[in-house]
């Protein structure tokens, strides 16, 4: 079983060598490593050639981060496809055993874990965890969703149900997970433990203008797939992320 892991980079030099170093140490040699890179302006490609455990790297425009994501998608060969950002890194090097070991033996068609987002200078220091708890049926009307980049998926879901809604541009990895869990109800694990940190910081969460704009993409990922979420759905989902400081 192939494990592809898809890193989209664009000015990534900053972190790219924790992501590089947590993939490249890993102890489940059957992996396929890819870099989509948006052109970058800094020494991120310089850094990227520097570990010859990568499979592929592209550097070319795109259109953004999930368009970067669709790319790769169509570019790896992997049984299992996971998304590793570019200031992320997995939480030590059994992370992708625990993930086949899981796959192997379940015959689930995704998976997904726990993730700790830490400080951006200090990764040592967590700020928040984010416990997933499992998925039970219709959770999602009630504000849950699992952390992306924990988010494990066979090839064949992609091939059968879509890739990525470039519509959105902050909330697609949520309206894609909806689309596979909640509508078309594809067969879920859950692994208990942090799979991945997350360095703090992201796009959707730095300002009030965009976590508004978050959440009116959220109400859109329910209306493009037909499905009706309860009045207090898409208030619940931002709530949930309190829960997340509270050690």
């Amino acid at each position: 079983m192939v494990i592809s892991i898809i890193t989209a980079t664009y000015n990534s030099a900053a972190t790219i060598r924790d992501t590089l170093e947590s993939v490249a140490r890993q102890d489940y040699k059957k992996v396929e490593h890819v870099i989509i890179d948006g052109l970058s302006k800094d020494n991120t490609l310089s850094i990227v050639k520097e570990y010859n455990h990568l499979h592929a790297v592209f550097s070319e425009p795109d259109k953004g981060i999930y368009d970067a994501m669709n790319k790769g998608i169509s570019k790896v060969n992997g049984d299992i496809i996971g998304i590793l950002n570019s200031d992320d890194f997995y939480y030590d090097e059994k992370i992708l055993s625990r993930i086949a070991d899981v796959f192997e033996k379940t015959d689930c068609d995704a998976l997904y874990g726990d993730l700790e987002y830490v400080d951006q200078v200090n990764i040592n220091k967590v700020v928040r965890h984010w416990k997933s708890g499992p998925y039970r049926r219709g959770a999602f009307k009630w504000g849950w969703m699992p952390p992306h980049p924990t988010f494990f998926v066979r090839r064949e879901v992609y091939e059968k149900w879509g890739i990525f809604d470039l519509r959105l541009s902050t909330s697609a990895d949520y309206e894609l997970m909806l689309r596979f869990i909640h509508k078309h109800q594809i067969k879920l694990e859950y692994i208990p433990k942090v799979l991945v940190k997350m360095r703090t910081g992201g796009v959707s969460n730095i300002s009030l203008s965009n976590r508004l704009k978050a959440n009116a993409e959220d109400k859109m990922a329910w209306s493009i797939n037909n499905l009706h979420p309860f009045w207090f759905t898409l208030y619940f989902k931002p709530l949930k992320k309190i829960t997340q400081f509270i050690k």
